[in-house]
């Protein structure tokens, strides 16, 4: 074990614990009513993601309730755009929205102001270290560049990323340059966070799974595959997990790839593939949220089947992705105790 007892970052270092540490992706977030309160109080989304102190309350709400292994900074994926003057907005009902970016706006792009425009975000990943329990395992993130660049391309989510897809094939040149450019700048982010108190980064590449095999490799793996390596080159002992949802079979060599320590797994990854890809290193997840949502039986057999095929093994236990509004708190109280009576 670490001399600080934190178990997620042991199982970053390729430990088996049992039973095994749990995070939640969102596990900060509309389910829980303390959560709501403070976003009613902060007005915007944004200026929630911009102040320290309201930052810091949310992130540490589910730790005070459930005790988890690990803490997540709360921001978003897409405060680096907003640093970017895309004009990033977030309305209820609509979700993010900004200014589409198109050739000329890539060309434009320069890394000046990035620094200062986050430097909130990395005061609340120093107030956390501070404020966390010891044994607590801080872990910062960003957006993977293709995921990002979607939301730039099109100004907006969409089903299946369309837009950036099309502009990919269009403009092949402006498109690998906007991912370079956010690969550099997303590492130098990360970067501050790991140097404000940071244990591990998770890079979040949400929208992988609409990709074909060769533009998997182009515009998810090679853009990570840069992050990471700019990382390492500055800090050597970072700690990071790479999730790259909806990739199935492409998760393969994506550890390998990418150099990332862990791997995250979303729900539709098979345990059996699963349980091969955790001989190479850590897995993460991969819980279906509905499960949670359902709680009782299909709960249980959930976690049940997860720590009976990975338990043995580096496991961090996670969902397959974000934690949905309509869970029940109460339901993550059980999910809780169950993973934590395991071995």
């Amino acid at each position: 074990m670490s001399d600080l007892n934190r178990k997620v970052l042991d199982v970053l270092n390729g430990k088996t614990v049992t039973p095994p540490p749990i995070w939640l992706m969102r596990q900060a977030g509309r389910y829980l009513p303390e959560y709501r309160a403070t976003r009613a109080h902060a007005g915007s989304f944004l200026d929630l993601c911009y102040s320290p102190e309201l930052a810091t309350e949310v992130t540490l709400q589910p730790i005070r309730r459930y005790g988890f292994d690990a803490a997540i900074l709360f921001s978003d994926i897409l405060v680096i755009p907003d640093a970017l003057n895309r004009n990033v907005r977030f309305t209820e009902g609509h979700g993010p929205q900004m200014d589409p970016i198109d050739e000329s706006g890539i060309a434009a792009l320069s890394p000046e102001g990035i620094t200062e425009h986050l430097k909130p975000v990395i005061e609340t990943v120093s107030r956390l270290r501070r404020e966390l329990p010891t044994e607590t395992t801080l872990l910062g993130f960003c957006g993977a560049p293709w995921t990002v660049a979607t939301y730039m391309i099109a100004g907006h989510g969409t089903p299946d990323q369309a837009p950036a897809r099309l502009f990919a094939y269009q403009y092949p040149e402006a498109f690998l340059r906007l991912l370079d450019f956010l690969a550099d700048v997303s590492a130098d982010y990360l970067v501050s966070q790991i140097d404000a108190g940071a244990d591990a980064v998770q890079i979040f590449d949400s929208w992988a799974g609409v990709l074909g095999e060769v533009e998997f490799e182009k515009f998810s793996v090679r853009p990570v595959a840069r992050m990471i390596a700019s990382v390492r080159a500055r800090r050597p002992k970072a700690k990071i997990i790479a999730f790259a949802k909806g990739a199935g079979i492409l998760l393969k060599n994506y550890r390998q790839a990418t150099g990332a320590d862990a791997i995250g797994l979303d729900w539709s990854v098979p345990l059996s593939f699963a349980a091969e890809l955790q001989k190479d290193g850590p897995v993460q997840g991969n819980l279906d949220p509905m499960r949670v949502v359902a709680g009782g039986r299909s709960l249980d057999e959930g976690i049940d089947a997860i720590l009976q095929v990975l338990g043995q093994g580096p496991l961090i236990f996670n969902l397959g992705h974000g934690i949905t509004p309509q869970a029940d708190p109460e339901h993550v109280s059980d999910l809780v105790r169950r993973v934590r009576s395991f071995g």
